[in-house]
């Protein structure tokens, strides 16, 4: 089952970091806390840190540095416009997956 879990995880993570950063601009400890109070969703930065370099390359998030009180200057994730329209894409096909899954499990008639 954890293995399950595991690859579960790893395919709906972009999603969930499109979906938490919906909230507001934030920064990558704030962007992990936000996720990971949610029981069943808990992400690492080593997998949050290199998927936002990603989805700042694909232009679905923007950066802007920041100082700190503690330490370096934060790095603040925001959805761009593009951002926007790709967490509705993913969310729509979220649904629609969810829905057919749970046709399939109730027994339901095509």
């Amino acid at each position: 089952m954890q293995s399950w879990m595991s690859q579960l995880r790893k395919g709906i993570t972009e999603l969930t970091v499109l979906a938490a950063l919906r909230q507001g601009e934030a920064y990558g400890y704030e962007l992990l806390q936000r996720i990971n109070h949610i029981e069943g969703l808990a992400l690492t930065e080593s997998t949050v840190y290199p998927l936002l370099a990603r989805l700042k390359r694909e232009k679905f998030v923007s950066v802007r540095a920041a100082p700190s009180p503690s330490g370096p200057p934060r790095r603040y994730y925001k959805l761009t416009a593009t951002g926007q329209k790709r967490l509705q894409e993913m969310l729509s096909q979220w649904q629609l997956m969810g829905n057919a899954v749970s046709q399939l499990a109730e027994g339901e008639p095509e």
